[in-house]
């Protein structure tokens, strides 16, 4: 089903609304590297999160769009820091979504019509914090968008089955206090086939199963639409 679901987001690229209120398709944003090469961030302490948000956004202060990206399938350091990403037999570490690094506060919206899923707060160091499942359906596929590290306060009111349309502010950005512990940003993923889950989904694989886990949730950017990535 990814296959086909990728295939009919292609048709539709650069016709989605924005998931920020920033024309990502412009370009112009910071792209990181939080792979274990990365001259930036593989020796940085990610258990200070406060220092490790004042260098993100010291970097996307830069930017000529106020918006730092984290990239799609990239095998991170990052989640070494939490024992949520420890396997009985290996460490998650590949990124099935795309982060949006921007001022907690910052709306979110969905980027084509339909209907809340799943609400949830999924605390704990290293999760999601509140997160929103959307379902859409294209050309008679129905996939689902998954929005983790939101503000607890801007979620409560959303409901069950209740319909949004393109382009709809439903939540906002939260703050490292709610967020799981993370600098503030929007991770961003396409799901072909939730595997019975509600209001959660892995948002990382275990490298040995890679392949597996894009085909279940294509390349965000199908949708986002950003240069280069």
């Amino acid at each position: 089903m990814s296959l086909t679901l990728s295939s009919v987001l292609r048709t539709r690229r650069g016709r989605f609304q924005p998931v920020i209120p920033f024309n990502l398709r412009a370009g112009g944003v910071v792209v990181f590297d939080f792979t274990e090469s990365s001259s930036d961030f593989a020796q940085i302490d990610i258990n200070d999160v406060a220092g490790f948000s004042e260098r993100l956004f010291a970097r996307v202060a830069e930017a000529e769009l106020p918006v730092g990206v984290g990239r799609y399938d990239e095998d991170r350091v990052l989640y070494r820091h939490s024992p949520l990403f420890d396997g009985e037999c290996e460490r998650r570490s590949v990124h099935l979504g795309i982060d949006l690094f921007v001022m907690d506060g910052t709306e979110v919206m969905t980027p084509l019509p339909g209907h809340v899923h799943s609400v949830a707060d999924n605390t704990g160091l290293g999760n999601y914090g509140p997160t929103v499942i959307l379902e859409h359906q294209l050309d008679g596929i129905r996939f689902w968008t998954l929005y983790g590290h939101l503000g607890r306060h801007s979620v409560v009111r959303l409901e069950m089955g209740q319909a949004l349309e393109a382009g709809e502010e439903f939540a906002v950005v939260g703050d490292l206090t709610e967020n799981g512990g993370w600098p503030p940003h929007l991770h961003f993923q396409i799901v072909a086939d939730l595997l019975g889950n509600s209001g959660d989904f892995p948002g990382v694989a275990a490298p040995s199963e890679r392949e597996r886990w894009l085909g279940i949730c294509p390349d965000p950017n199908l949708i986002l639409g950003i240069p280069g990535l």
